[in-house]
């Protein structure tokens, strides 16, 4: 599992681009997905490209992955 999740930075890191844009009040967010045992890993990320940072804020299962994502962002 943690060498899926590396993998899947290091491709974040490599094209930030990849994830897929979300809409609505996560407009800002890309998520890319993770699949490991039947499982599908979400990773959410913001990029800053005029700083050439980019951000990992959640990773974790799809259940409850998009409430949990929405509180952290309402709490910072």
């Amino acid at each position: 599992m943690k060498e899926k999740i590396k993998n899947a930075i290091y491709e974040i890191q490599r094209n930030p681009y990849i994830g897929e844009m979300k809409k609505g009040d996560l407009s800002d967010i890309y998520g890319f997905d993770v699949f490991y045992h039947k499982t599908n890993y979400e990773i959410s990320y913001q990029i800053y490209s005029e700083k050439e940072v980019i951000i990992i804020i959640l990773i974790g299962t799809r259940e409850n992955f998009y409430q949990e994502l929405k509180k952290y962002i309402s709490n910072n």
